[in-house]
């Protein structure tokens, strides 16, 4: 077995994919500018058919053309010089996004506990070490209590993390570091070669190995099950299920036997990979799962964000939750819009994220 066959990485096809994409985009503005101008053409024609007013001066309709297809041209290069310096720089210009969810019912122990959340490390496409220690480093400046790793720490298979070990060992919270998988930690992208009984054994290992790494990294891989972090005689209970997606992505997690001991009553966190899952299944549980981290979408790693005024990507058309805090029967999910990147080596407009939300007691409100 080749360790490195379908593994995204730098290179000649990451730039090919770059720029494909920044050619479709730039296309995709002009086109749309264009017949935009067309369509006006069109109307315009007919309006001066219906009401037998003289038409303008056909002279000007080249320069008006002229001027259009300048205007066009120069809203195309915005995305195409977006999705370069996404690949350039983006895709390291990660964001510290700060939140306080209150709640009612909040452990009086667990009033500001503070918790960061990470998630889509995909450490297979990284090609630059320095900028991710940077990154690590940041997450530990945050101070947080406990971080929280919500999935998809490989592209495709283990050996992604050779040489990485020391760098995400150094997550370090005085509760803990706990992670679950997301749905390309289980090895289900990759081309294995050899018999249904080979296939299985060879994915089976790969599992083994990426559940030894964390291991060795420190971190407290929840499968399906739940832990209680204590202070004094009060409890925050830790949920981790893994991967429930909904179409093509794999359901392996089961939520009852993550929470088998738990109560409504209880304080629940949910790490769940695929924010599909808490519209499915959380949101409305009876279980009453207070705080639900999620990841999964990368919020497409392209888009436009101005806090308070504008949060626009293509993800919208996909995921309903596809960036930061929402709120629902009470319940909250964020949706992490990711730590790495995948497919397209960069990120434009939607920056790599490290979540870090302070719990509070009192009523539920998001600041």
């Amino acid at each position: 077995m080749n360790p490195n066959r379908g593994v995204v990485s730098g290179g000649a096809r990451d730039l090919a994919i770059t720029l494909f994409l920044a050619f479709l985009a730039a296309q995709f503005i002009f086109v749309l500018v264009m017949l935009g101008e067309d369509i006006f053409r069109f109307f315009e024609g007919v309006y001066y058919s219906l009401s037998r007013k003289q038409t303008p001066d056909q002279s000007f309709l080249p320069s008006r053309r002229a001027f259009i297809s300048k205007v066009g041209l120069g809203l195309a290069a915005l995305p195409f010089g977006a999705i370069l310096y996404g690949a350039w720089k983006g895709k390291y210009n990660y964001q510290v996004r700060e939140y306080e969810l209150s709640f009612n019912d909040l452990p009086e122990a667990f009033d500001g506990y503070k918790v960061t959340q990470i998630s889509d490390i995909h450490v297979g496409s990284f090609d630059d070490r320095e900028e991710v220690e940077y990154a690590i480093d940041l997450v530990n400046k945050q101070g947080s209590d406990a971080i929280f790793f919500t999935g998809d720490l490989v592209n495709n298979i283990s050996t992604e993390m050779h040489g990485w070990e020391d760098v995400f060992g150094k997550l370090s919270a005085s509760d803990g570091v706990y992670s679950v998988l997301g749905n390309h930690d289980y090895g289900d992208y990759y081309g294995w070669e050899g018999t249904r009984e080979e296939v299985i054994a060879l994915k089976k290992a790969n599992m083994e190995k990426l559940y030894s790494i964390q291991k060795q990294m420190g971190w407290r891989l929840l499968r399906d099950e739940n832990i209680a972090i204590k202070r004094g005689n009060d409890l925050l209970n830790v949920v981790g299920v893994e991967n429930i997606g909904n179409g093509r992505f794999p359901k392996y997690g089961d939520l009852n036997k993550a929470s088998v001991g738990l109560t409504e009553n209880d304080f629940k966190i949910l790490l769940s990979h695929d924010p599909s899952h808490w519209e499915d299944d959380v949101r409305h549980n009876d279980l009453n799962y207070h705080l639900t981290l999620s990841g999964h979408t990368h919020g497409m790693q392209f888009g436009i964000e101005i806090p308070g005024f504008i949060k626009l990507s293509p993800a919208w058309f996909v995921y309903k939750r596809w960036a930061g805090i929402y709120k629902e029967f009470g319940r909250f999910i964020n949706v992490n819009r990711g730590f790495g990147f995948l497919g397209y080596s960069g990120r434009a407009g939607i920056w790599p994220e490290i979540t870090v939300i302070t719990l509070k007691k009192s009523k539920n409100i998001i600041n």
